[in-house]
């Protein structure tokens, strides 16, 4: 579950009401979105009231700022990790994932992997290119080490049945990977930073 309360109390109303809704006693994974700066320590403390009451097993934290998630995985509080990457938003690649790392280490879940459709936008490309398909974002996604989910967003039964081909497809190759790379950064309009 995902709450954007920001606030304990109503981050606790609104966890119990979702899990009244559909019938559960408790949810795997509440994600605390989204945090553009370190969460106060008010929401932090009242999700792990939460847990501590069996309404949840693990806590996330969402956010676009990649140097606070090593400052938040040497205090511990959080199981997982909701990080923006992408081939054109990549710099979680030397900001973050090098710190989360370990047997211990948090889960991480990589979100806007198609940089909201820029990377299947046509206009979008280089020269000679042809755009990548939502798999091959995907494909981008997991084929690094660090990331354990990489979400999709779909319209369509269709855009599901396509997404799923990149499980069957497995992480990028290296000439794909060199391709996409290509493509991310075309469209940041710079090369980024590699580890």
């Amino acid at each position: 579950m995902f709450s954007y309360a920001h606030q304990a109390f109503l981050t606790e109303t609104f966890l119990v009401r979702g899990l009244r809704a559909v019938g559960l006693e408790r949810a795997d994974v509440l994600i605390l979105g989204y945090f553009s700066r370190r969460p106060p320590r008010s929401v932090v403390d009242g999700a792990l009231r939460l847990k501590e009451k069996g309404l949840l097993r693990f806590i996330g934290l969402s956010g676009h700022d990649r140097a606070l998630f090593p400052e938040l995985r040497r205090e511990g509080l959080f199981d997982v990790f909701h990080i923006r990457y992408s081939a054109v938003n990549s710099g979680a690649e030397v900001d973050a994932f090098p710190a989360l790392t370990g047997d211990d280490r948090p889960g991480v879940v990589a979100f806007t992997a198609t940089a909201w459709g820029r990377l299947l936008n046509r206009k979008k490309m280089p020269a000679g290119e042809s755009p990548l398909t939502a798999a091959d974002c995907y494909r981008f996604g997991f084929s690094h080490p660090a990331v354990d989910v990489c979400m999709m967003g779909v319209r369509s039964v269709d855009q599901v049945r396509e997404n799923l081909r990149a499980l069957d497809l497995g992480p990028l190759g290296a000439d794909e990977m060199s391709r996409v790379r290509r493509i991310g950064d075309h469209i940041n309009g710079k090369p980024r930073a590699r580890p």
